[in-house]
């Protein structure tokens, strides 16, 4: 409804430009006000890989110990969310309570050193979302002044029921940035309202990873 609004303003001031002037200023208006349109586009994009589709799923996330010392929450809070936006969105997808996968997380230790397969047998499920978090901080370094949120994964899918069942069957690097303008200080915005804009941004390109969706033609407008 926002976006009809918009453009039919839009039209109006076209229509009111092409009787207040002419020639060239009402096609410079029209050229202006097309691009205005243009930015404004939304697209269809197809699931990279669909392959959680009637199947039953985990999402499990890693992270160093470093960054589980400076953001405790951060692996649940992804786990949970992920796997509730799966939930949503993947026809015929059940996934496996969140809760469960951390219980079997902290029961066994030494899970990132198994096997894929292994991984994907213990939880009882078809396929395994693995979201290993190699970067995430919400300043730039050395600077906690300013910030400058950066989270960065590689998401694969372990294909618990397949021949290579050891190896990926779909990864993908996902990096994100929040806030989207730089020069943000701490009077501007509090280290919540930071973390908050940066994880629903990483979950969001994370979940889209599987399921069509609609976004932004040019989403760094």
């Amino acid at each position: 409804m926002v976006n009809l609004l918009r453009r039919g303003v839009l039209l109006g001031v076209l229509a009111i430009l092409s009787l207040s002037i002419g020639g060239c200023g009402v096609f410079a208006a029209a050229s202006a006000i097309g691009a205005q349109l243009e930015r404004e586009k939304k697209i269809e994009v197809l699931a990279e890989y669909d392959g959680l589709l009637n199947h039953s799923v985990a999402v499990v996330v890693q992270s160093d110990p470093s960054m589980l010392y400076e953001h405790p929450t951060v692996t649940a809070n992804v786990c949970a969310n992920l796997s509730a936006r799966i939930a949503t969105n993947v026809q015929g997808a059940q996934v496996l309570d969140p809760r469960i996968v951390l219980q079997w997380q902290y029961q066994t230790p030494h899970w990132a050193s198994l096997p894929y397969g292994q991984i994907a047998a213990d939880l009882g499920v078809d396929r395994v979302v693995l979201v290993d978090i190699f970067e995430y901080r919400l300043n730039p370094p050395g600077n906690t002044w300013m910030w400058d949120g950066v989270c960065a994964a590689t998401v694969g899918v372990i294909e618990g029921n397949s021949a290579d069942a050891d190896e990926f069957a779909f990864s993908k690097n996902v990096t994100v940035k929040f806030p989207d303008e730089e020069g943000i200080s701490r009077e501007q915005a509090t280290a919540r309202q930071v973390e908050t804009g940066l994880l629903t941004k990483f979950l969001q390109r994370t979940a889209w990873l599987f399921f069509d969706h609609i976004e932004d033609k040019y989403p760094d407008d």
